[in-house]
C-alpha cells in the first residue's frame, strides 16, 4: 500500500502508539479518534465530529493538548490533566466501557461446513457409489507450499474426499507439469485440480492455470470462471476459495450485505478483485482501495463492510474504521516476536486490538478466513463431483 505507512505493533501495551494523549512530538498529527471514544472525557463536546488530537505548534504552551478540525486548533485545558497519564492507560480508560466486537470464528464455522460436506459425500457414496477426488500439483520445495498441500490433504481425508498428489522438483519443465494436468483432466475419478502457487519463476503461470479444465477448476481462477463472475446473468462454475469464504462468513453471521457500503482493500486476482465482484453480486456498493488510492483512510472509514487483503501487517488502524463496521481480515503476515518460540507471530492487515473496540464484528488472525479457504476448496470439489454425476437431489 502507501509507502509512508510503516508497520506498528498495535498489540503492545507500550504507550507510544497509537493513541497518544500525553507527551506529543512537535507537528505530529495523531490518528482520527471516533467521537464515541471521546465520550466521558472532560474535553468532549457535542457537535465536534471528526476531530483529531494533535500537539500544539511550538508557540503553544507546552503540556497542553489541542483538538484540531478544518477550522484550526481548539484548545481544551481539561486535557492537560492527562499529560502525566500513559497513552495505554488513557486508551484503556476511554474504551473500557465499550463492548468488544463479535469475533467471527472462522474455525468453528469451517468445522460446521466440513461436517455438512462429509454428510453429503457419505450420502453420495451410498446412493451412486461416487467419491469426489481432488488432485494437487506441487512444484518445488517451498516449505510453506508443502505445508499448505499437507493441510489440504488432511482436510480431504477428514470429509471423505480422495486426494491425489504429485510433487515435482524445482527444475521440472513447464511441459511436464502440463502433462500431469492433462492426465488429471481426463481422469474421471478426479473432480478437482489444484496447482499450488507460486510456481517456479521459469514457468508461465497463466499457461499452466489455463490448462486446467474449467469443469475441474476448483480454485476458480480459470479466465472463463472469472469472466462469468464479472458478468450479470452469468454463473461461474466455481468461485475462488478465499473470496467465497469471505462471503460465506458474512452470510453465516447474518450480516446484511444488500445496499451496504463495502470497501475492499487490495486488488489482487486471487482475493481483492473476485471478492469485490462477489460483493457487487450481493448488491453492495463497492469501493476498492489499492496502492494508488489517494485517500485510503477516508474511503475506508465510510464502509459498513471492510474486506482487507493487502498483505501489510496492522495497516488498517482504528482510525480507518467506522463504528459498527464488519471486518473480514484476509491478511496473514508474520511479524517478529521475541516472546514466541518461533521468533514471530501472525497478524492480519487490520490492527485487531483497535478494531475490536470499534467494529461490530471482526475476524481474528489466525483462525478467521484461513480455515474457510480450505473449507471452500472442499465445497467446490464436492460441487464438481455432483455436477459431473448430476447428483443434485
Amino acid at each position: 500500500m502507501a509507502s509512508s505507512m510503516a508497520f506498528t505493533d498495535c498489540s503492545t501495551s507500550a504507550p507510544t502508539r497509537p493513541f497518544l494523549f500525553g507527551r506529543l512530538r512537535p507537528r505530529r498529527v495523531l490518528p482520527f479518534i471516533p467521537p464515541h471514544l471521546l465520550q466521558g472525557l472532560p474535553a468532549a463536546r457535542n457537535g465536534l465530529p471528526n476531530l483529531r488530537l494533535t500537539n500544539s505548534p511550538s508557540s503553544f504552551p507546552e503540556g497542553n493538548v489541542f483538538l484540531r478540525n478544518q477550522q484550526g486548533f481548539r484548545h481544551f485545558r481539561p486535557f492537560t490533566v492527562l499529560a502525566s497519564v500513559s497513552a495505554s492507560e488513557v486508551f484503556k480508560a476511554v474504551t473500557s466501557t465499550e463492548a468488544s466486537a463479535k469475533v467471527i470464528d472462522g474455525k468453528s464455522i469451517a468445522k460446521k461446513i466440513r461436517h455438512e460436506i462429509a454428510t453429503e459425500i457419505s450420502r453420495m457414496k451410498d446412493e451412486i457409489g461416487v467419491i469426489p477426488g481432488l488432485a494437487v500439483i506441487l512444484v518445488g520445495d517451498r516449505k510453506d507450499s508443502a505445508t499448505y498441500v499437507r493441510n489440504k490433504k488432511k482436510a480431504c481425508e477428514s470429509v471423505g474426499i480422495k486426494s491425489y498428489e504429485v510433487c515435482l522438483p524445482e527444475d521440472t519443465t513447464e511441459e511436464e507439469v502440463l502433462k500431469f494436468i492433462s492426465g488429471y483432466n481426463d481422469d474421471p475419478e478426479v473432480h478437482g485440480i489444484l496447482v499450488q502457487l507460486p510456481l517456479p519463476s521459469h514457468m508461465n503461470e497463466q499457461n499452466i492455470l489455463n490448462a486446467v479444465s474449467i469443469e475441474k477448476d476448483v480454485d476458480g481462477f480459470h479466465p472463463l470462471n472469472i469472466g462469468r463472475l464479472a458478468m450479470r446473468g452469468r454463473e461461474p462454475l466455481f468461485v475462488p476459495c478465499t473470496p467465497k469464504g469471505c462471503i460465506e462468513l458474512l452470510h453465516r453471521c447474518d450480516v446484511d450485505i444488500k445496499g451496504k457500503q463495502a470497501v475492499v482493500i487490495g486488488r489482487s486476482n486471487i482475493v481483492g478483485m473476485p471478492v469485490a465482484l462477489l460483493l457487487l453480486r450481493e448488491d453492495a456498493s463497492v469501493s476498492i482501495v489499492h496502492s494508488r488510492t489517494k485517500n485510503p483512510e477516508e474511503i475506508t472509514r465510510q464502509a459498513d463492510i471492510i474486506i482487507s487483503a493487502v498483505g501489510q501487517p496492522n495497516m488498517v488502524r482504528g482510525s480507518w474504521i467506522k463504528e459498527g463496521a464488519v471486518i473480514i481480515d484476509v491478511g496473514i503476515n508474520p511479524v517478529e516476536d521475541a516472546r514466541s518460540e518461533r521468533g514471530y507471530r501472525l497478524v492480519g492487515d487490520v490492527c485487531y486490538e483497535e478494531a475490536r473496540k470499534i467494529a461490530s464484528a471482526v475476524t481474528p488472525v489466525p483462525g478467521g478466513v484461513g480455515p474457510m479457504t480450505i473449507a471452500m476448496l472442499l465445497s467446490n470439489t464436492l460441487t464438481s463431483a455432483k455436477r459431473m454425476h448430476n447428483f443434485f437431489h
